[in-house]
């Protein structure tokens, strides 16, 4: 998601409410509701499929078990959290945001759900999207006592710098990405240069996953700011490492998250809340539809391990939700009825 998590912070997500379009069978010789009763009772439905891995695999799962389990007639079509949360607001459409990074438009946002003209469903991500300094599962595993960032920076030799001789190194953010600026005052913040580190320019998102993916491959030390859900992380384990401070949102938005800031403080990343988001329309005309976005969630690791295989076989968001569904039953047959989840298992 080329919204660095601190985009994605400033991202607003949404959660949404659908349930369940289809008449529960009472007895095996029940007729099943005609297709076109179970259309109208749902009916058409405009999904906003996101620019970022995550959201649009979540977009594309939604769009297959809301057409074969519900019976609706979906429209995926292109978004953005900023534009497509203000064309929510604003026009009424799309009607379904299904991963809403909320917390840089939380004031607006909820005044529109107090207004009635949104309203939020499940938590898209329950874990939420989280980011901070991390490091290897196995140097994890080798050193138990690092816990904290200020525990790792103690260790300079065990996170060498290969350009920098007797250093550590921090690796940054993606060049221009705002999650630079945050971690360039947490470097400063947590005093690296002073504990032998150098704060080291990865360039690009495919840079810092490259410097990841070197580090496993020799076993070495590597120490840096990432986010979930990634791809990278459903392939490496990482393990986050505490702040040992909480989260200050005044200090992080006066300060830690800014340019001009002279004398940055020790300052824990927030979790960013996402949510599915549903216009007033659709939550009003898209009937036993509406249950199944109120339900319907799943945990990092899970989403972490999708992108890593689309990653991998370099596929789409709709061959990702394929795979999802074929593969995963377990997870996805606990957001919808079980006659539901049978008419979905038939359709794939």
């Amino acid at each position: 998601m080329k919204k660095s998590p601190q985009i994605a912070l400033a991202l607003i997500a949404a959660a949404t409410l659908l349930a369940a379009c289809g008449k529960k069978e009472e007895a095996p010789v029940a007729a099943e509701p005609a297709a076109t009763e179970v259309a109208q009772a749902c009916g058409k439905v405009t999904v906003a499929n996101m620019n970022w891995q995550s959201a649009e695999v979540l977009a594309n799962i939604d769009d297959i078990i809301l057409t074969k389990g519900y019976g609706c007639e979906v429209e995926l079509v292109p978004g953005d959290t900023m534009p497509t949360l203000t064309a929510m607001m604003e026009k009424g459409q799309p009607d379904v945001a299904p991963e809403a990074w909320v917390n840089a438009v939380r004031e607006p946002l909820d005044a529109a759900v107090k207004e009635g003209k949104l309203h939020y469903g499940a938590l898209s991500l329950t874990d939420g999207g989280v980011e901070g300094f991390w490091i290897p599962k196995y140097v994890a595993d080798a050193n138990p006592t690092i816990k904290t960032i200020e525990d790792a920076l103690k260790h300079p030799e065990l996170f060498p710098s290969s350009e920098n001789k007797g250093k550590g190194a921090v690796h940054n953010c993606p060049s221009g990405w705002n999650c630079q600026l945050s971690t360039d005052n947490a470097f400063k913040a947590w005093e690296g240069e002073k504990n032998g580190f150098v704060l080291l320019d990865t360039g690009s998102a495919a840079g810092l996953d490259g410097s990841i993916a070197k580090a496993y491959e020799r076993k070495e030390g590597w120490l840096g700011y990432y986010w979930a859900p990634t791809s990278i992380l459903g392939k490496y384990e990482m393990v986050k490492l505490d702040a040992g401070v909480p989260h200050d949102p005044e200090a992080w938005k006066n300060c830690n998250s800014i340019a001009e800031c002279d004398k940055p403080v020790k300052n824990d990343w927030a979790k960013s809340e996402v949510y599915t988001v549903v216009t007033d329309r659709f939550e009003k005309a898209g009937g036993p539809a509406v249950a199944y976005l109120k339900t319907r969630a799943w945990g990092n690791d899970t989403v972490n391990g999708l992108l890593s295989w689309m990653s991998d076989n370099q596929a789409t968001g709709e061959g990702g939700a394929m795979h999802f569904l074929k593969t995963q039953p377990e997870v996805w047959s606990a957001w919808v009825p079980a006659d539901v989840a049978e008419k979905i298992k038939a359709g794939l």
